[in-house]
């Protein structure tokens, strides 16, 4: 039954040309082109069909948790004899929001977003587009299918897992020992706390010799340390801005 639907929206559907697309990027055709669609459409759009009071945040909910632990699995049966401290480590390097989004625009989802869309695309959309679209193949075809997808079309088409382990990703660290070594204090001030989607979100500010240089919001206090310590490291000349994060 599977394959005469597939065949319908690769052949006959009106959706054909993004089952073609869609066949491109994953490697099957899909059987539900509505729920692949979904992936592709951002709370933040205004729609006008069918998708108008939807948008791909459960689908992205459900693709974090399947990433996270395809990867996890991945890394643990790579480096076997390697301890939790640095299986976390490569995890967080892997999964982490602007890991995906560089992900995503490699696999040319941008021209998606864009389609079903009309708003401004922002980096952060392409790594909730990922994450959603591994929602959809888990719906779609299963744990094991999936994990098969993400290990050979995404872990090893898009990303340098040698050059991840000698990566150092603690901006924070790496702030501060630049202080050290240029005479300078480094310290981090809580702008504000607010609640945003029903949870408390932290707006810290990275302050040099006293002057604020970046400023970062998150869900987590450190991390919104940590962004805002990379922020400060590309004002700073420290590190080049190759990757321009919304």
């Amino acid at each position: 039954m599977k394959f005469l639907i597939r065949f319908y929206n690769y052949y006959l559907s009106p959706d054909k040309n993004l089952a073609k697309r869609l066949r491109s990027l994953l490697g099957f055709t899909p059987s539900n082109l509505r729920l692949f669609k979904l992936a592709f459409y951002h709370k933040s759009a205004s729609n006008e069909k069918l998708y108008a009071i939807q948008s791909n945040e459960r689908l992205e909910y459900l693709g974090d948790a399947v990433l996270g632990t395809i990867v996890a699995e991945y890394l643990f049966k790579k480096y076997p004899n390697s301890n939790e401290g640095f299986l976390t480590k490569m995890r967080s390097k892997i999964v982490k929001r602007k890991s995906l989004n560089r992900i995503a625009d490699k696999m040319g989802l941008d021209v998606l977003l864009s389609e079903y869309n009309n708003t401004r695309l922002s980096r952060s959309m392409l790594g909730n587009a990922l994450e959603a679209l591994v929602g959809a193949v888990y719906l779609e075809n299963g744990y094991k299918k999936t994990k098969r997808y993400v290990i050979n079309k995404i872990l090893r088409g898009y990303l340098d897992i040698h050059e991840l382990e000698t990566f150092d990703d603690n901006y924070k660290s790496q702030l501060l020992e630049w202080c050290q070594k240029n005479g300078q204090t480094v310290a981090y001030k809580m702008l504000a706390k607010y609640k945003f989607e029903k949870r408390d979100r932290f707006k810290v500010a990275v302050m040099i010799d006293g002057n604020k240089v970046a400023t970062a919001d998150d869900f987590n206090k450190k991390s919104a340390e940590q962004t805002a310590s990379e922020k400060a490291m590309y004002t700073l000349g420290i590190i080049a801005d190759d990757d321009n994060d919304d």
